[in-house]
Parts: structure tokens; C-alpha cells; sequence
């Protein structure tokens, strides 16, 4: 995709879907090898998942760069262009550099529709020029300084393979060029997590090496009202996006859930995000075990099961303990506002990914990003190495859209497999983690047998090798997708259950089933059915004898 179209293009991603997208954020003292992480799912129902391409490029002075929307492509103006910038995958550039977000809101008032900068744009933008985690913050303010801020409050996770950090931004208004942001980096021995809700709170001014902040990020507060206390009591969390019920609930659940994988203790937070006590959850903790890739791409899958916000349970999940909810995510009955609980791992995603960051590897080999599509309970994250020259064609932008179903799209087939299973998610669910596990665990043993490899070649043709491997395995897996979404439209087909031996069906020498599993509903659904209708009560024989 050449350059001049990059930003031209509208991946209807918005930003204003309530409660959207997901981060991890993993320093390199917390993980088994000394990766970083930064982890995100990107949820829109206006979203098509794909992997993006940004090939790296050199500009003639005066080069000037369209900037549209990252949400609507509506255009906002033009920006400078730097003389060169770096190559992209997805959210990943050369120098293993890593950036994601999630969107908090925060005051309305705040956003600023004069202004040129977007969030998407700034991380892109970010990504194609900085060689480091705190270059690309760097960039990020220095643009939003230079050409305002236009979205609304934001959570990025930036990464590189030796430091992660967290920044939050929101602009200044209508008409007022700028943004306020403090960014702090995560200890190397912690994570951190971010889902929807701003979560720095108050933070040291004076610690440089780990806190960066805009000079006004207190006095513009004073200015505009929102705080009156003294500085080292001000939290821009509070200040800028105060909490609600929704933004504990729907958002900092999903932070809790992580937390509590990782460090028990943090369980005690329940009473927290349900609304019940005030104490908040730290922006960082240490987890009592050492995280790998594996791991949190499991962490990204959660839907709260185990919990009392357990998906799977109650009657919103169906007689077949559906984690699928319809939105919208709030709903009243009776003038009484109620809502479904939203867990990591959502049917909105359009894409996800896991960026494995690692210092001791040459940057083309070092940066992996592990990327899938749609739901990432039902879905697969698939080594794409940062090195890389191309985009597969099942991740390709072109390949399909949301009102154009492509049979070769890695996001309609995922998707297909998904919608099918959310009707009997009891039963299905089972037989696409098997897929699931093999597959990963594949990857997993293959990954460092390839990084041993290219180790010892040179740089233009480890990328080549890596090219290769990177697009053979998206490719094979997508077609293993298909065949699994094949094999589960035979197994269960209209409500009933094929029988299986040995990984095949069983058959007669007709060809034909010698039976199925017909499945019926749990009791317990039974029951309610009974009750809400009695009527489908079958009459006695006595009963049958005695009609008038």
C-alpha cells in the first residue's frame, strides 16, 4: 500500500462504541524470558479485522501528509512529513516498537473538533517514527502540541523490548490547540492493564526517568475548575474522567479479572468495580508467577468465568451457556436501568493481538506480534514477525469488508466458525479449543526453532524467511478454520450431535449415522420452560380416555 493512501483510508473503527477495547501491558522482569508484552483488542461492531502494512519510505523536504479520521476518514488537515520513516506491521514497527489503546471518554467538553490530530493517527504516526517506547511518546505530545488533539480522552500502551508504559491524554476543547497527558512507565517487575477507564492517578512529578507529563496537566484543570486541592493530591483520573457505575462494571472489571490471575489478592476488588466500596485498584501490580506469550494470550480470552460475572452462566446465556450477549450493552425494564457484563474477550473484535518484545534478538526477529481476528475466545493469534515484508492475503485489508463476505478472509471464516458456535457454546466450545490448543501450542515449538534459524542469516534474507513462515502459517490456519467450521456444521447440525470415534464420525456402509446424541436442554432450562408454559405438559392416558 503506498504511502500517500495510508491515512486516506477509512477502517470504520469507532472509537464511540461504548466500552471498547482491552490492554495488558507485561514489564520485562515479570515474564519468563525478559519479553515485554503490551496486549490489545480492538472491538468495534464497525470494525473489519486486518493487518495493516506501512512500508518504510524517505520524503523530499516539504512533503506534507493527509491526515483523516482513524474512525469516520472524514479529513482533518495536513501535518509535516519527517524525511524517513519506519516500517509497520499491524501495531508493531521495525524496532519492535508496540502501541495500544483504549478509549475512556472522559469530559465531553474537552474534545477538541478543530484540531488535526486523532488518536489512530497518532499511533500510527508514532509507530512509523520512533525507535523507542519514550520516542513515541515524544512524538505523540509533540504532535498533539503542534496540531491539537481531536478525540476524545485516551489510554495508549507503549512498548519497546526494554521498558512499557502507560500514557493518558485528553484535549483541551474547541479551539484550544493541545492536549494534557501524564505517561508512566510500568516497573519492570509488574503489569499493568487498562480497559475503557482512565487509571492514572496521582503520580510523581519529579521522577523524569519514569514520569513524563504536560507542563499545564494541573493548571489547566485549576483553570477550567475541575480541581482545587494541592498538586500532590491531584489525580487526573478523577479529575478528567471521573468514575461511574459503568466505567467500574463494564470497564475496570475486565482489570480486575486480569489482576486477580495474576495476584490473588487483588480478588478483593470485587467490591470495587461492583460499586460498593471506593478504594481503587492500583495502576500496576506484581504477579506472583512469570507471564509468558502463552499466558496472555489466555488472560485475553477471559470471560470472567469462575466469577459471579461468569458469561456462561444465567439466563442471558441460553440453555447452552452462550457467553454472546445482544447489545446493546445496557437495557431498562420497568424505568430500571440494568446491563450485561463485558469481559475481555468479546464477538465485537475486530482484530486482536499479543506484542512480544525481546531485547537479546535482532529487531526484525526480536518483534513478534502474535495477531488474530474477531473473538479472541474462538479465535487464534498467529506468529507475525515484526521483519516482515508482506501481509497475508487472508489479513489482507482489501480481502472482503464488513458488507462483503470473502471466502479467503481470515476475519469471515473466524467469524463464521464464532456465529455458529455462540448457538450450542457448551458443546462447540470444547471442540474449537482443541483446535485452538493444537494449533497455538504448534506455534509455540516452531517459534523458537524459526528464530534459530534466521539467527544466523543475514538481514535480507532472514526477512524473506520470515515473510515466508509468517504467511504460511496464517494461511494454513485460516484453512484449518474452515475446515473446522465444515466439521462442526456436520457434527451438530439442526440441534443434534453426530457420533465420533477415534476423530471420526461413525457411519454405517450406507454411509449414514447409526445414531446421534440428541441433546435436549439442561434441566434447569427445563424447568423454566415448564413454568413460563405449562401447557406443554404431555396429557396422561387417563386424561387422553376422559375428553368431552
Amino acid at each position: 500500500m503506498i504511502k500517500k493512501i495510508i491515512f486516506t483510508v477509512s477502517i470504520l473503527f469507532t472509537a464511540t462504541t461504548l466500552f471498547a477495547c482491552t490492554n495488558f501491558l507485561v514489564g520485562k522482569a515479570a515474564t519468563t524470558d525478559g519479553s515485554t508484552f503490551i496486549t490489545y483488542s480492538a472491538d468495534s461492531y464497525f470494525l473489519f479485522g486486518a493487518l495493516y502494512r506501512y512500508p518504510a519510505a524517505t520524503y523530499p523536504p516539504g512533503t506534507m501528509l493527509d491526515i483523516h479520521d482513524w474512525d469516520t476518514g472524514k479529513y482533518l488537515g495536513k501535518i509535516k512529513q519527517v524525511e524517513k520513516t519506519y516500517s509497520v506491521i499491524g501495531n508493531m514497527n521495525e524496532y519492535q516498537v508496540s502501541i495500544g489503546e483504549t478509549t475512556y471518554g472522559g469530559r465531553p467538553e474537552l474534545v477538541d473538533t478543530t484540531a488535526i490530530m486523532d488518536y489512530g493517527s497518532l499511533m500510527y504516526i508514532a509507530l512509523q517514527r520512533s525507535k523507542s517506547a519514550r520516542e513515541a511518546i515524544k512524538v505523540m505530545t509533540d504532535l498533539v502540541a503542534e496540531y491539537g488533539y481531536n478525540s476524545e480522552g485516551e489510554s495508549f500502551s507503549i512498548g519497546d523490548p526494554n521498558e512499557v508504559w502507560i500514557m493518558e491524554m485528553i484535549g483541551k476543547g474547541k479551539n484550544n490547540k493541545g492536549a494534557v497527558w501524564v505517561a508512566q512507565r510500568i516497573p519492570d517487575d509488574c503489569v499493568s492493564a487498562h480497559a475503557n477507564q482512565a487509571r492514572i492517578t496521582t503520580f510523581p512529578y519529579d521522577n523524569k526517568d519514569n514520569c513524563l507529563y504536560s507542563e499545564d496537566v494541573i493548571a489547566f484543570a485549576r483553570e477550567k475548575g475541575y480541581f482545587k486541592g494541592k498538586n500532590k493530591d491531584f489525580s487526573f483520573s478523577d479529575t478528567y474522567a471521573p468514575l461511574d457505575y459503568g466505567a467500574l462494571r463494564y470497564c475496570e472489571a475486565r482489570v480486575w479479572s486480569f489482576f486477580r490471575k495474576v495476584d490473588p489478592t487483588m480478588d478483593k476488588y470485587i467490591t470495587y468495580v461492583k460499586g460498593e466500596t471506593l478504594e481503587r485498584m492500583p495502576l500496576w501490580v506484581r504477579p506472583t508467577v512469570k507471564l509468558n506469550a502463552q499466558k496472555l494470550k489466555d488472560y485475553m480470552r477471559d470471560q470472567y468465568v469462575g466469577t459471579e460475572f461468569d458469561m456462561t452462566k444465567g439466563v442471558g446465556a441460553g440453555p447452552f451457556g452462550s457467553k454472546l450477549r445482544c447489545s446493546p450493552l445496557t437495557f431498562k425494564v420497568d424505568s430500571v436501568e440494568y446491563g450485561h457484563d463485558r469481559p475481555t474477550a468479546t464477538q465485537q473484535t475486530g482484530f486482536t493481538f499479543v506484542a512480544q518484545m525481546r531485547s537479546w534478538l535482532p529487531n526484525y526477529i526480536g518483534g513478534l506480534l502474535w495477531f488474530g481476528v474477531d473473538d479472541a475466545a474462538t479465535g487464534l493469534y498467529v506468529p507475525m514477525y515484526c521483519g516482515i515484508n508482506a501481509v497475508p492475503e487472508c489479513f489482507r485489508p482489501d480481502n472482503g469488508s464488513l458488507l462483503e463476505y470473502s471466502s479467503t478472509s481470515a476475519f469471515w471464516t473466524f467469524n463464521w466458525v464464532a456465529n455458529y458456535a455462540y448457538s450450542k457454546y457448551s458443546y462447540m466450545f470444547p471442540d474449537i479449543k482443541k483446535v485452538q490448543e493444537k494449533w497455538e501450542s504448534d506455534f509455540n515449538a516452531l517459534v523458537p526453532a524459526i528464530d534459530k534459524l534466521t539467527v544466523g542469516m543475514n538481514e535480507t534474507d532472514a526477512r524473506i524467511f520470515l515473510t515466508d513462515f509468517s504467511l504460511q502459517q496464517a494461511e494454513k490456519s485460516t484453512a484449518a478454520w474452515k475446515k473446522l467450521g465444515e466439521y462442526l456444521l456436520v457434527k451438530y447440525m439442526d440441534g443434534n450431535i453426530k457420533k465420533e470415534k477415534d476423530g471420526k464420525f461413525l457411519q454405517n456402509e450406507y454411509k449414514i449415522p447409526p445414531g446421534i446424541i440428541r441433546a435436549g436442554y439442561p434441566e434447569e432450562f427445563l424447568r423454566k420452560m415448564v413454568k413460563e408454559n405449562p401447557g406443554l405438559r404431555v396429557l396422561t392416558e387417563e386424561e387422553m380416555k376422559n375428553r368431552k
